[in-house]
């Protein structure tokens, strides 16, 4: 699967998704860095067909509203260390490919995977 990670995540996350074999961007690597707007995190996602992974609102709104980005994996942890963040994915990486399978817009928190319609 392919993903772009919002500035508010770490690149270590990009980094432990390519380990396990995913396509992974973070906005670091963007020509704006961290700075990227959202609007053009929203068009990448679209154009290169990647999962944005975020903890920001905006791109819920974004999402049911427009329909944008191609689909979106909203992080829900609350404050929590870069190795349990990576934890949790790592854990849960077979069934967040498994959702986006059918479902367009995921959420991950501490204990669980939902999957939004």
């Amino acid at each position: 699967m392919r993903f772009l990670i919002d500035a508010q995540l770490p690149r270590s996350l990009a980094a432990c998704l390519r380990w396990r074999g995913q396509d992974v961007l973070h906005t670091l690597e963007l020509p704006s860095g961290n700075r990227t707007p959202d609007q053009r995190i929203n068009e990448i996602s679209l154009e290169e067909q990647r999962v944005a992974v975020t903890k920001d609102a905006a791109f819920v709104n974004s999402f049911l509203v427009s329909g944008v980005p191609y689909k979106l994996l909203l992080v829900s942890t609350g404050s929590i260390s870069n190795r349990d963040l990576e934890e949790i994915f790592s854990k849960n990486l077979p069934a967040i490919l498994d959702a986006f399978e059918a479902y367009d817009y995921v959420e991950i928190t501490r204990t669980a995977l939902i999957e939004h319609r």
